[in-house]
C-alpha cells in the first residue's frame, strides 16, 4: 500500500498507516481473535475487581495494597491502549489508523509502560522496607510517602514518554506506511522511516539504560523480571537481531499476558485478599436478600 501523503510546500506528510496485525497468520485468525478477546476480558475483570476490592475493604489499606490498586488501574489503561484496536482490526480486517491516532497510541503506550517501570520499582522498595526494616515500616512508608511514590510514578511515566514520542513525529515515512505490528510500536516505525534515525535510537538507548538501572531494585519478583527481560530484548537489541514477526509475538507477552496475570500473582493468591473477596461477596448477597425482603412483603400484601 502506497503512503497517503499531503503536500506542505516542498515537504509531504504521511496522514495514515496500515497496521498488519496478525494477518500474516490467516489460519489463526479466529483462534487469535478469541484469544485476545478472552485475555482482554480477563485483564479488565481481574484488575477492576481487585481495584474495587482494595478501595472497599478496610483490611486492605496497607501501602502494598495501595500500590497494587495503582498497578491494577495502570494495567487496565496499558492494555486498553492497544487491545481494542487490535480486536477491531481482527474483526474487520481494516488496519487503517490515522497519523495523529498512531502518535497518540505510541505516546500512551510508552507512558503507561514507563509508569509501570517506576511503579514496580516503588513497590519493590516497599517490600524491601517491609522485610528488612519491619519495625520502622509504618514510619518509613507513611501515607504521604506512598502518595508521593504513586504520583511520582505516574508523572514520571507521562514525562518520560515525551522525548521518544516527540522525536518520532520528526521522522519521514517515504516508502511505505504499512506497520508490521499490531499497534504503532516504535521499532516498527523506525523500520519504516526513510530519514535519519540516529537521534531516536540514541534516546531509546539512554532511556533503556535508565530503566535497566531501576530494574535492579525489582528483580526479586518473577513477573517483574519477565517484564524487564522481554522489553530489553525488544527495544535494546540490535535492529537485525530479532525479526518484526517474532518481535510482535514476544510483545504480546508483556503487553497482554503480564497485565492479565498480575492480579493472580500479586493479589488473589494472598490470604487477606481472599478473605476480603469473600466478605465482599457476602456483603453483596446480604444486600440482595435485604432488598428482596423489603419488596416481598409489599407484593404479598398487594396479592391479598
Amino acid at each position: 500500500m502506497a503512503p497517503v501523503k499531503i503536500d506542505y510546500g516542498n515537504k509531504s506528510k504521511t496522514t495514515e498507516f496500515l497496521i498488519i496485525g496478525f494477518s500474516d497468520y490467516p489460519d489463526l485468525k479466529i483462534p487469535l481473535l478469541l484469544c485476545f478477546l478472552c485475555v482482554y476480558t480477563f485483564t479488565l475483570a481481574g484488575n477492576l475487581v481487585l481495584t474495587i476490592l482494595i478501595s472497599w475493604s478496610p483490611s486492605l489499606s496497607s501501602p502494598m495494597y495501595f500500590f497494587l490498586c495503582n498497578l491494577s488501574s495502570l494495567d487496565v489503561l496499558y492494555t486498553s491502549t492497544t487491545c481494542p484496536k487490535l480486536i477491531g482490526i481482527s474483526i474487520t480486517q481494516g488496519g487503517r489508523i490515522s497519523y495523529v491516532e498512531c502518535m497518540i497510541q505510541l505516546y500512551f503506550f510508552i507512558a503507561f509502560g514507563s509508569t509501570e517501570y517506576f511503579l514496580l520499582t516503588v513497590m519493590s522498595f516497599d517490600r524491601y522496607v517491609a522485610i528488612c526494616k519491619p519495625l520502622h515500616y509504618t514510619l518509613i512508608m507513611s501515607k504521604q510517602v506512598c502518595l508521593y511514590g504513586a504520583m511520582g510514578s505516574w508523572l514520571g511515566g507521562l514525562v518520560a514518554s515525551i522525548p521518544i514520542a516527540t522525536v518520532t513525529t520528526t521522522l519521514d515515512f517515504c516508502n511505505s506506511n504499512t506497520i508490521n505490528h499490531f499497534f504503532c510500536d516504535i521499532t516498527a516505525l523506525i523500520n519504516l522511516a526513510c530519514s535519519n534515525t540516529m537521534l531516536i535510537r540514541t534516546v531509546i538507548l539512554i532511556q533503556g539504560g535508565i530503566y535497566k538501572t531501576f530494574s535492579t531494585c525489582a528483580s526479586h519478583l518473577t513477573t517483574v523480571s519477565f517484564f524487564y527481560i522481554t522489553v530489553f530484548v525488544l527495544y535494546m537489541k540490535p535492529t537485525s537481531a530479532l525479526s518484526l514477526g517474532r518481535g510482535k509475538i514476544l510483545t504480546t507477552l508483556y503487553v497482554y499476558v503480564i497485565p492479565m496475570l498480575n492480579p493472580v500473582v500479586y493479589s488473589f493468591r494472598n490470604r487477606n485478599v481472599k478473605m476480603a473477596l469473600k466478605q465482599f461477596i457476602m456483603e453483596i448477597k446480604k444486600n440482595q436478600l435485604k432488598n428482596s425482603s423489603t419488596i416481598n412483603p409489599g407484593e404479598n400484601l398487594h396479592t391479598l
